[in-house]
């Protein structure tokens, strides 16, 4: 699926902390709040755009509608107007969305393992930020 860690090791780091970094925006778009719960949505089918927001939940209109444009012009997003009335409009994603979007879910399903640890990790943080009693 993806790059193997032996040609990882031999790639440059990416310079993603370079503020023009032009990986750095593909990196936002594909990782904002709203990207990665339209990349994992449209991973298991396309949808219309009223679907698409009832599926990923409390995004505002002109939110999800920026959200797509964004991933459409990157090139993940496929936006298909039919040319009936009333117009419909489907998304889905394209073969480098698809790539983006499996990227992206492995990541939540990795957070959804490791979740336990995170939590603990907050209670220990917590504990010794306390004001003594």
């Amino acid at each position: 699926m993806g790059v193997s860690a032996d040609q990882d090791r031999t790639l440059p780091r990416p310079y993603v902390d370079d503020a023009m970094c032009p990986q750095r925006l593909v990196l936002e778009h594909v990782t904002s709040r709203w990207g990665v719960l339209v990349l994992i949505a449209l991973l298991e089918r396309s949808y219309r755009f009223s679907e698409l927001r009832r599926a990923i939940g409390v995004v505002t209109e002109k939110m999800l509608a920026q959200t797509l444009q964004t991933l459409e012009r990157d090139g993940f997003v496929h936006r298909d107007a039919k040319p009936v009335i009333p117009p419909r409009v489907d998304y889905s994603l394209t073969a480098l969305g698809e790539e983006a979007a499996r990227q992206v879910w492995e990541l939540a399903r990795w957070t959804e393992r490791r979740l336990p640890a995170v939590e603990a990790a907050r209670a220990e943080y917590d504990a010794r930020r306390a004001p003594l009693d």
